[in-house]
């Protein structure tokens, strides 16, 4: 099993930035790959970004350039980078971690961007 809590969130202005935090526990070495994703209020869960077990990242769009994800190289801590943020970003965002047996999830964290 897999464990992870995120650490990071909080209240920014428009144009500040933040950096969250996920970090896993257990049997670590079973993750494929770890990811972001966030849930705006009345809004669905949506994906963020993803970095694989090689190392490989990609981005969605609406955030493509403004955040950067990365890992500690023990590969127990995955970061979230988010800089240039705009009120569009506020939401939960939640760390997931993709293993053989299927997809678990951290707690969340709340990031409100004010205008």
């Amino acid at each position: 099993q897999v464990q992870l809590v995120e650490s990071g969130g909080g209240l920014v202005q428009a144009g500040g930035s933040l950096r969250l935090s996920c970090k896993a526990s257990g049997t670590i070495n079973r993750i494929n790959s770890r990811a972001w994703y966030r849930q705006a209020p009345g809004k669905q869960r949506e994906w963020v970004t993803t970095i694989t077990r090689a190392g490989t990242t990609s981005y969605d769009d609406s955030v493509k350039g403004r955040f950067t994800i990365s890992r500690d190289n023990a590969k127990t801590t995955v970061y979230l980078q988010m800089n240039s943020l705009k009120p569009d970003d506020t939401a939960v965002y939640y760390c997931s971690a993709a293993l053989p047996s299927g997809q678990t999830w951290g707690q969340g964290t709340q990031v409100t961007v004010s205008s």
